[in-house]
């Protein structure tokens, strides 16, 4: 008995003892598991936190032309103006209806300018009234005061971007800046207890499970507006449960590292929004713009309801897609705004009974200028790492000024038309490269790269180099200048027949465009009626390596093959680089690197970099005044002479016309008071195109300055130039009356000492001042150009 009783006392314990050891070994596992679990959620928190807190969102850099300045007087015309705001993204309504807008009767425009920051200056929002007449600004007031305004400056174009990789646009707003109807209405409708819970809501996560459940597919989330930033912000959007636990507490530990409005406002800025292209609409800063032209801060209760109602299904309720599924849904969150009493009876009604109120056409992430652009990032590429431009939110502020620009864009389409037209070349074949400058301050003011200038694509501005032909005379005539003892403007040169030696029996000879010689030349009309010969002649006398060196001085730095028929332009150079040298000759002699950009700034205003003018005098002033006196004579008498047909008879302009072998490249630069020019014709094959820089280029140059508010060019007169009257033919000095006087400037020391009495003068005049004066009744050249002289 004793026996049976031990054996099982012995069984019991035999079998009690795998049971303790499967207790053990689950409250072993369980304890792991709380363990990895303690674990995990510590690194979902920390996770959390440390992106939260190192979370940089990618703005684009946005690109901004010069803000737009009217003032009585200015030179414009109604239709340019509403071009030009059109293009600012004002909003051309029946009557002013809030910033960002603009109405117009007849040639008086009403505008309600909008507030903006210039980095450290900010201008504030104003309503103005202005009307134009006669191609020019009339009247100018402030619509509340009825002052009259002597300037106002609006708000510049946003003319492009330049995006991160993955494409997303937004404008980063503040929470501060953004209506409470918006924060109120999108926490109505998405997390009605934001202020009250920790990141998530168990009661709603529970009830969405059952529902899920029940449907066997997710038809109801339970996502508190933080669990939605986490979810866009750091995870997938794969329906699993591990992903909503992840999500939830990493939301948790979100709420209790950062203040609400900080949660908030990360919301605001990541949402997404919808659709353009290739390009990603996120927050509702960019949303405003995007759907309705509007600031965040100027948007109706209407439009914030739109836009609150989009966070359901971007896509599904697209209100340029699908516009009845917007109305609808629009109108659910107006409901919901009427119920929670964020909005009045009567404007929830009147709101439901109007239309969406969408822009037809988006404002479009592909910029309308993308030469202009091109250059804008060669320029900050060589100061900022590209990932840095596309991420930052750089605010990249520029010269650009949009109606040049179209002005450039019509002159170039309509005269190629009307070029290939007259020349019966194939429609469509010539293509065309312009940069225009301020000649004050080298400033790019527009920039073409092709005839369709707004297609991305080849940039022939930067890219294309041609021959530049006589572009580059003025090069040699002013190293001659700059010997004024041995060279002036009337200074006799050889125009006849040359020969030169090359290699063993090889033999140069350059020959005129009309194929004749014109024997003895004063040096201002060789230059103004671009004769080769001469100009080679001269540029063998003063040396190669001095012309070279001149043209390095101008702005061009290049290395230059030592042959003769360099002197008339067989070197390559883009549009830009030729704009260089003119530029230099306009500014008398000093030299600036051209400009395209003025400031940088970061996205909350701080300077990271200004782009002054720095400015050097590279050549004599005196010597480039009296190669502009002659270059005005390429306009006046010469080459370009077809101008005075076109522009105004006090423009002053001066030029050079540039046409290269078998007429395949068309050039004219030149410059006014207040502009530099440079514009190339041709074709891309480089076969010829049969004109002329003056049947060419010259035409699209002249219609261009013809249409802009340019400036007469009164050149300034240096110091160490003197006007002495002189007898062209011998070159001495005369007296005023005397038959065939000219005035010439002279560099101070240079001017003839010996007196010729009008006797003498009269026997020994050249030919043609003699057909050009008799006594007095038709002036020779320089004597209409005198008051230019």
């Amino acid at each position: 008995m004793n026996l049976k009783k031990t054996k099982k006392k012995k069984t019991k314990k035999s079998s009690q003892k795998p049971r303790r050891w499967t207790v053990r070994l689950f409250l072993t596992l369980l304890l792991i598991l709380c363990m990895v679990m303690v674990v995990y959620v510590f690194f979902l928190s920390m996770l959390a936190k440390y992106k939260f807190a190192g979370k940089t969102w990618d703005l684009p850099a946005r690109i901004y032309a010069r803000p737009l300045e009217l003032y009585p007087g200015m030179k414009s015309d109604a239709k340019g103006i509403e071009a030009e705001l059109v293009m600012m993204q004002y909003r051309h309504v029946d009557r002013i209806d809030g910033t960002g807008s603009f109405s117009r009767s007849g040639n008086t425009f009403t505008i309600f300018s909008r507030d903006f920051d210039f980095g450290d200056d900010h201008i504030p929002s104003q309503k103005i009234r202005l009307s134009v007449q006669n191609g020019k600004i009339i009247m100018l007031n402030d619509l509340e005061t009825g002052d009259p305004l002597t300037l106002i400056r609006l708000d510049p174009a946003h003319i492009g971007s330049f995006y991160p990789t993955h494409n997303q646009d937004r404008l980063w707003v503040k929470i501060e800046e953004v209506s409470p109807l918006l924060t109120q209405t999108i926490l109505a409708v998405e997390d009605r207890d934001f202020y009250q819970h920790y990141g998530v809501k168990p009661m709603s996560i529970i009830r969405a499970l059952m529902v899920n459940f029940r449907e066997g597919r997710t038809v109801q989330g339970g996502s508190t507006l933080t669990q939605q930033l986490i979810k866009n912000l750091f995870l997938t959007h794969d329906q699993s449960y591990k992903r909503k636990f992840d999500e939830a507490i990493m939301a948790l530990s979100l709420e209790l590292s950062y203040e609400k409005e900080q949660i908030l406002e990360a919301y605001l800025n990541e949402v997404y929004m919808g659709q353009d292209g290739n390009r990603s609409i996120h927050g509702f800063g960019m949303a405003s713009r995007f759907y309705f032209e509007r600031s965040i801060q100027d948007l109706r209760p209407k439009e914030i309801a739109l836009l609150v109602g989009l966070l359901k299904g971007p896509s599904y309720y697209d209100p340029r897609r699908h516009p009845e599924r917007a109305i609808q849904r629009r109108n659910t969150v107006l409901q919901m705004m009427l119920d929670q009493k964020l909005i009045r009876q009567d404007v929830a009604d009147n709101s439901m009974k109007s239309s969406l109120g969408v822009i037809p056409k988006p404002p479009s992430g592909n910029s309308r200028f993308p030469a202009f652009l091109d250059l804008v990032k060669r320029s900050l590429l060589e100061e900022y790492p590209e990932e840095e431009l596309r991420s930052e939110g750089l605010k990249i502020f520029t010269s650009f000024d949009p109606q040049i620009q179209f002005t450039a864009e019509k002159s170039v389409s309509f005269q190629l038309d009307a070029i290939e037209k007259r020349h019966g070349l194939p429609a469509g074949e010539l293509e065309a490269a312009m940069v225009v400058t301020s000649t004050g301050s080298n400033e790019v003011l527009a920039f073409i790269g092709g005839r369709k200038p707004d297609v991305e694509g080849f940039n022939r501005s930067l890219d294309a180099r041609r021959s530049i032909g006589s572009l580059v005379k003025p090069a040699v005539y002013l190293t001659a200048l700059q010997s004024p003892k041995l060279y002036t403007l009337i200074t006799p040169l050889d125009d006849s027949e040359l020969r030169i030696k090359m290699r063993k029996n090889d033999y140069w000879s350059p020959r005129n465009y009309d194929r004749q010689y014109h024997g003895r030349v004063l040096l201002y009309k060789a230059l103004a009626h671009s004769y080769n010969i001469a100009t080679v002649r001269l540029g063998i006398n003063v040396g190669l390596e001095n012309v070279f060196e001149t043209i390095r001085k101008l702005g061009v730095d290049q290395q230059f093959e030592p042959f003769p028929s360099a002197l008339l332009g067989t070197m390559s150079m883009s549009v830009l680089e030729v704009s260089h040298m003119y530029q230099t000759l306009a500014s008398g002699g000093f030299y600036s690197p051209v400009r395209a950009i003025q400031a940088v700034y970061t996205p909350d205003g701080t300077p990271l970099q200004r782009y002054p003018l720095t400015v050097s005098q590279n050549i004599d002033s005196g010597s480039v005044y009296l190669l502009s006196k002659a270059l005005q004579a390429v306009v006046v008498e010469g080459t370009a002479v077809s101008l005075n047909k076109i522009l105004p008879g006090n423009i002053g302009a001066a030029g050079k016309t540039g046409t290269t072998d078998d007429l395949r490249d068309s050039w004219f630069a030149g410059f006014t008071g207040k502009h530099l020019a440079v514009v190339w014709v041709g074709r891309d094959d480089n076969r010829p195109c049969a004109l002329t820089g003056s049947s060419g280029a010259l035409q699209v140059w002249g219609h261009l300055i013809s249409n802009i508010s340019t400036a007469p060019l009164n050149l300034t007169q240096p110091d160490n130039v003197r006007w002495v009257v002189v007898d062209p033919e011998t070159g001495f000095q005369t007296k005023e009356l005397c038959p065939g006087a000219m005035s010439i400037p002279f560099i101070e020391g240079s001017e003839p000492r010996q007196m010729n009495s009008c006797v003498q003068a009269e026997k020994h005049r050249i030919e043609p001042f003699s057909q050009d004066r008799p006594p007095r009744s038709k002036p020779s050249f320089l004597d209409q150009i005198r008051g230019l002289f």
